[in-house]
């Protein structure tokens, strides 16, 4: 049952940041107007089960005024709603602070910063810090989100019969990061990963929704486009099992969809979503809409 409806107010951010799920950055196109926002946050509101919105991106902060104005539309329809933040704003925390103010008075019921190596820009970077102290200031829940680089705790394919390889780290290797951060880290044998570990793409709980349009189950991967079906028709007829993509990833993982597309996969993957987002990547062009959008694998934006 979907409960959460999260925006990507914008794929634009202030860093280009390896481990990033969606090729965010300063040269990305593809951001909300409150027309779009509020189109959205009707449909959810029709579905009668969403209870919860995010906002976040790329970064939402770059588009303020629409991020609180959406902010503001959300709480009067009910929504408890949260916002995910690079924090690139918050210079001090008196400065912060201003820029909290508005979302704490409209009852922002969770901030979530990122703060790790990623995202600072030296060891002194202390935007985040200052971020999370202006948002205890001001009585808004919050945390910070932790991406630690991705390391080898084991061995490659050659040695899966000596114990399973393990890559330590808390990255996902989708989008950027299965591009940027897979080089030296340790490989598992395609045939094993044969799950979905990370997504209920059977019955999604939440799906993320950008400015053109794609209602997306898992980066890059679209239940639909809901500027051409309402989100509700949407979500009312979704059935993984008629889902081209989402059919063989519930039946068997990313193995599974390899070996019915045809793909040809390499010896080893660092995870799931690694060999994933490489057979989603491969089949662009021959599941158009159902693969949307292309910028998630880093191609140019529509």
């Amino acid at each position: 049952m979907l409960t959460g409806i999260h925006f990507l107010v914008t794929y634009q951010c202030t860093g280009e940041c390896d481990h990033c799920f969606l090729h965010c950055g300063p040269t990305r196109n593809g951001a909300f107007t409150l027309d779009q926002i509020q189109r959205v946050l009707e449909e959810a509101r029709r579905l009668a089960t969403v209870s919860e919105v995010y906002f976040e991106g790329g970064e939402p902060f770059l588009f303020y005024g629409i991020l609180v104005e959406g902010v503001r539309r959300a709480r009067a329809l009910g929504f408890d709603v949260g916002i995910v933040t690079n924090a690139y704003w918050a210079t001090s925390t008196d400065d912060a602070v201003h820029w909290l103010r508005p979302l704490a008075e409209l009852g922002v019921a969770d901030l979530s910063v990122s703060d790790d190596e990623f995202h600072r820009r030296d060891a002194g970077d202390r935007r985040a810090a200052f971020a999370l102290a202006a948002a205890r200031r001001l009585d808004i829940p919050c945390d910070g989100i932790c991406i630690e680089r991705p390391r080898a705790e084991g061995g490659g394919p050659a040695d899966a019969g000596k114990g399973r390889p393990i890559t330590g780290g808390s990255v996902r290797f989708r989008g950027r990061a299965a591009e940027k951060l897979v080089s030296g880290v340790a490989l598992r044998p395609w045939t094993t990963l044969t799950t979905c570990p990370y997504e209920d793409l059977s019955s999604p709980e939440r799906v993320h929704v950008d400015a053109y349009g794609h209602v997306q189950l898992c980066q890059g991967l679209s239940l639909g486009n809901m500027w051409e079906v309402p989100l509700r028709d949407l979500v009312a007829s979704y059935d993984a099992a008629m889902h081209p993509i989402a059919a063989p990833l519930v039946a068997g993982g990313p193995a599974r969809l390899a070996l019915q597309v045809g793909f040809q996969p390499a010896a080893g993957y660092a995870d799931e979503c690694h060999l994933c987002y490489s057979v989603r990547k491969a089949l662009l062009d021959r599941f158009h809409g159902w693969l949307a959008p292309r910028g998630a694998y880093g191609l140019p934006d529509e």
